[in-house]
């Protein structure tokens, strides 16, 4: 039986009929299937600005193969906008109001199916970690990601008006250089057009086998999107006939797929949060330790910005997501017995793939590594692990020792990098910044473009409790774990202690004796909450470390 049966048949249910009445509804319309449409549309976000659109083409997709659609919101925070400032405490915070809010929605009024529709960092998760709580049928169709901008004759995105300022602060390009940044880096409405946390989360929907082939690459400018949005529409129905639900392709090896096109996407660091949460609430418990054991044996075939000079929409013309999944395929990598979305196996979606530009999706012959774009790093600073985009650092960068310049906050290293105090061979450290100590985990992306826009990506390291943005570049580690706030060695690190980071190795020490490090860790006592009112205080109250996916546990789950 239809979930929608239960409150809108039978003379029982004339009450909730007299209201499906009062909002427009025919009788045709409330004995057909109730297909939720969750709409993250807003006029503050770039990547959802278009939504609208998207979603009216669901509609209609929807109605066509005989659903009756009916949306409803899903909120959106724009990382780029709430970056360096308390905005950026609402950001990965919201991944779990979305989930939330969905759940309640889509129980409270006994939709049959759901049809998906994010773009933005924290939405694509936030919406997947629903639909797998949720295990109703359904499809995610997104709004697209944006093309590349134009400065100066080259192709450019977000990230290249982020270093701009730190390059303006040092010097290097005028105002009016720094104006045609900001005039022409975001072109068009849609998701930033680099490889950053929104495109990762979006072409891993795809991995994943929750979103239609190009789901994650068509630029939101394209008909193409409109098209793939009515197609997503009508699959859903598909689906609810076939009752093929999200717990039956977010598998245990569904993600273990995602990781390994994560490695070979070089993917948005943030996607080491996000799988695991995701994977939480399916049932299945993902440890970041495996990344390791996968990058090991998976070739880094795509550099998109800002690791590289490709966009997503190149990308899209080389074959997207299912042309770099074939290339994988090659060496054995991925299992594609899996179902998907499409009601077809990947073994079947990806039967005729094929890479149209061997420049842009390399083959594991030409691979940019033998190896995948993140690892995870353990040693006496980060016990509990740590994440870095190692396909966005610079060689010279992989093993990396210097004295550390502590800070704990992102204002005030900010200020330090901005003011030239940070010189050659030293290793920022911004701490309690973490889930809890933020709280909120804010992205460090304005310090490591500054960084970069200074010059310094080449000889300057950064490693927070924090995390970074996928537009970040250069050796920015974060994630760090335990915390800051609750006593991690992170908490313990003095100016000037050496750090010894060996990426290659997956190794991060402080050169810090046994004994010292006793002595500090009896005498570090817990700071007070930054935050002690509202939505923020009860985040932090139950939030978990970065390593576990910064998921909420009430206290007897711990």
């Amino acid at each position: 039986m239809l979930k929608s049966e239960s409150i809108l048949q039978g003379p029982e249910n004339t009450p909730h009929r007299a209201l499906f009445k009062a909002l427009g509804f025919t009788d045709e319309e409330i004995r057909r299937p109730l297909v939720g449409i969750v709409s993250s549309q807003n006029e503050i976000v770039p990547g959802h600005m278009n939504i609208d659109k998207v979603v009216e083409a669901v509609k209609m997709g929807v109605a066509m193969a005989g659903g009756t659609p009916i949306v409803f919101p899903a909120i959106a925070v724009c990382d780029g906008i709430a970056m360096g400032h308390a905005g950026m405490k609402y950001s990965l915070v919201t991944r779990d109001l979305i989930a939330d809010s969905t759940e309640c929605m889509a129980l409270a009024h006994g939709f049959d199916a759901l049809v998906m529709v994010p773009n933005c960092d924290k939405n694509v998760p936030g919406l997947l970690m629903a639909a797998a709580r949720l295990n109703l049928p359904t499809i995610f169709v997104s709004g697209g990601p944006m093309l590349a901008g134009r400065v100066n004759g080259c192709r450019t995105s977000f990230s290249g008006a982020s270093e701009a300022v730190g390059a303006y602060a040092a010097g290097k390009i005028g105002e009016k250089e720094l104006h045609e940044y900001e005039e022409h880096t975001c072109p068009t409405c849609g998701s930033c057009s680099g490889m950053y946390t929104a495109n990762s989360m979006n072409c891993l929907t795809e991995v994943l086998g929750m979103g239609l082939p190009g789901n994650g690459t068509i630029p939101a400018v394209y008909s193409e999107r409109i098209r793939l949005a009515k197609k997503a529409g009508m699959q859903v129905m598909e689906l609810l006939r076939r009752n093929i639900r999200p717990r039956d392709i977010m598998t245990e090896a569904a993600f273990r797929n995602a990781l390994t096109m994560d490695m070979a996407l070089g993917c948005s660091t943030n996607s080491m949060l996000h799988l695991p949460a995701i994977a939480h609430e399916a049932g299945v418990e993902l440890n970041v330790d495996i990344a390791n054991a996968i990058s090991d044996k998976t070739p880094n075939l795509c550099h998109l910005a800002p690791t590289g000079h490709h966009y997503v929409e190149d990308l899209n013309e080389a074959g997207g997501i299912p042309a770099v999944m074939k290339e994988i395929d090659k060496l054995g990598l991925l299992d594609t017995s899996l179902m998907t979305c499409t009601g077809k196996t990947i073994a079947e979606n990806l039967q005729d793939v094929v890479n149209k530009n061997p420049d842009v999706i390399r083959t594991p012959e030409t691979a940019y590594s033998k190896t995948g774009g993140i690892a995870v790093l353990r040693g006496n600073l980060a016990p509990d692990s740590c994440v870095v985009k190692r396909a966005a650092v610079a060689p010279e960068m992989l093993v990396h020792e210097g004295p550390a310049r502590v800070y704990d906050c992102e204002e005030d290293a900010m200020k330090a990098i901005m003011g030239g105090e940070i010189h050659d061979g030293d290793v920022v450290v911004i701490r309690y910044e973490g889930p809890k100590g933020g709280p909120g985990m804010r992205e460090m992306l304005n310090p490591t473009s500054a960084i970069m826009g200074r010059g310094l990506g080449s000889t300057v390291a950064l490693i927070t409790d924090g995390r970074f943005s996928g537009a970040t570049r250069g050796a920015a580690i974060g994630h760090v774990s335990p915390e800051a706030a609750v006593g991690g060695p992170i908490a313990l690190v003095e100016e000037g202690d050496i750090i010894a980071i060996d990426i290659m190795a997956n190794t991060i020490n402080m050169k810090v004796s046994e004994e010292e490090l006793a002595r500090r860790r009896a005498a570090w006592k817990p700071r007070k909450p930054r935050i002690t009112t509202g939505y923020l205080s009860r985040y932090a109250a139950l939030v978990t470390s970065g390593n576990t996916g910064a998921i909420l546990k009430v206290p007897d789950e711990e």
